[in-house]
Order: C-alpha cells, then structure tokens, then sequence
C-alpha cells in the first residue's frame, strides 16, 4: 500500500540565530524559548510526499492539488496543543527612580547604572503608554518591495490585507518598539498562525528587557524560510501579541501571510 502522509511537529529550544539583532538589558535572555517555523509542519508533507515511491506519485499529486483538509489541520492542532512547563517566577518590579535611588553612594554601580539605562528622559504625559509598539516588517532582501504594518494606525484594516511571500525565500520579523517610562522585564512577541480557522502553529519570542530610552528598540527574530510545495500555499491568519512577564497586553492585532509561487501570479 501507499504510505500516508502524516501530520508531522516537533520542537526546538534554541538561542538566536547569528546576525540576530538584540538591544536588551539582558542579552542573554533573547533569542531563547519554544521556537518552531512559521509553517514547517507543512513543508514537512511536501518533503514526505516527494518522498515516496513511483506507486504513490500519482495519488500524491492529487493530495498537492487540494488544500489540507479539516482532519489534517486538526491533527496538526492537536499536536501543537502539548505545553512544557518552567518553574520561573518573574522578579518583582521596581520603579525606574527606585533603581536609581539604590545604592548612591556606591560610586561603581551608579556609572553601571548610568551606562546600562543611559541619560533617561521619563515622558510626564500619563496618557502615553510605557511601551509602544510601532511596526512589524518581514525583512526579506528578495522581496520587490516593502513589507511593513504601521501598529499605530488602523489595526482592523490589517485583516483584510496580506503580505505576499515567494516560496523558498529567507525572511525574518523586525519588530520596533519604544519603551518610554519604566524598565520593562520579560518582554516576549507570541505568535499563533491559522488556516482555515485552526491553529497549525504557536511560537513565543524571548525579547528581553529593557529601559526607557527616547529611540526606538528593534527585536529580529531568527531567520527562516519559506516551504515550496502546492500544501505549504495558500494564506495563513497570524495573530500577534507583545507582552511581558507581567503579562501586560501592550499590543494584540491579526494580519495575513500569503504564499505564492512567485512574487506575483
């Protein structure tokens, strides 16, 4: 009998890549946690399909032809339902003036301090949040032009955009943001991609944490790249959301991937 293409996952933990960007308080802390690839899971069936023997050829190219149906993005669902647990408890928070307060009169920490934070100018307007979230770009050298979401404009009208990627090109997320009042700890970027209403993939980005300053930060998510084959095409609904340790919501808003063949077709 023919081999059946199975739903495949899996996990990785890993550190940022190389020539990821990363402007934390903590470096150390960017770049770690449960990564997986936008839409591996779907590249994995094209590799398989193309797999398999001359018996199955013709079976699997119907199977390219169609999108995946509902048992299969359920099966895939089902496997990204699976949770690691971490014992982490995340340290209390001190004001920015608190920290700056402790320990005056040691003369060493206060020029590590000023190194570390800068010259601060805190916004006196209480209406301005503490941190703002201003794009997200993929950053793509093959793309014909711009791929940028301006989050401080209309976020609803991302819903019925979509950015358009080729098939087999590298990419990676740019996401600039400003903090503007306090030192913000465990910043992180979570990402939940769907097709057809059901959720294939979730991917949660350690950023790091950081201090007000009055220029934009840019977090860059490892480099990736796009799956060929017909089951990996089609549009992908992203959800998004920037938060932190405190699980503040500074940002939440939804926007779509397509995948084509070529850049236009």
């Amino acid at each position: 009998m023919c081999a059946r293409v199975r739903a495949v996952s899996f996990t990785v933990t890993r550190r940022a890549a190389p020539g990821t960007q990363c402007t934390s308080l903590f470096p150390e802390a960017c770049g770690a946690g449960r990564l997986r690839s936008l839409i591996a899971i779907l590249a994995l069936w094209n590799r398989e399909a193309e797999a398999q023997t001359p018996y199955c050829i013709q079976r699997l190219t119907i199977m390219a032809e169609q999108e995946p149906t509902a048992e299969q993005l359920a099966a895939i669902a089902a496997e990204n339902e699976s949770t690691e647990s971490v014992d982490y408890r995340a340290p209390a928070q001190k004001s920015l003036q608190e920290i700056q307060e402790l320990d005056k009169d040691d003369e060493s920490l206060q020029k590590y301090k000023e190194a570390l934070l800068g010259s601060t100018s805190i916004s006196p307007d209480p209406h301005v949040p503490n941190v703002q979230v201003t794009r997200l770009t993929l950053v793509c050298e093959a793309a014909p032009g711009p791929l940028t979401l301006d989050l401080q404009g209309d976020l609803e009208s991302f819903k019925k955009q979509s950015f358009v990627l080729k098939e087999g090109v590298e990419y990676k997320i740019k996401i600039s943001f400003k903090v503007n009042k306090e030192i913000v700890a465990g910043l992180k970027y979570i990402q939940q991609t769907l097709r057809k209403g059901v959720r294939v993939d979730k991917t949660d980005y350690m950023v790091g944490s950081y201090g007000p300053r009055a220029t934009e930060y840019e977090f860059f998510t490892p480099l990736e790249e796009t799956p060929k084959g017909m089951l990996a095409r089609g549009t992908y609904n992203i959800k998004s959301k920037f938060t932190d340790d405190d699980k503040h919501d500074h940002l939440s808003w939804e926007w779509n991937l397509n995948i084509k063949k070529e850049w236009k077709d």
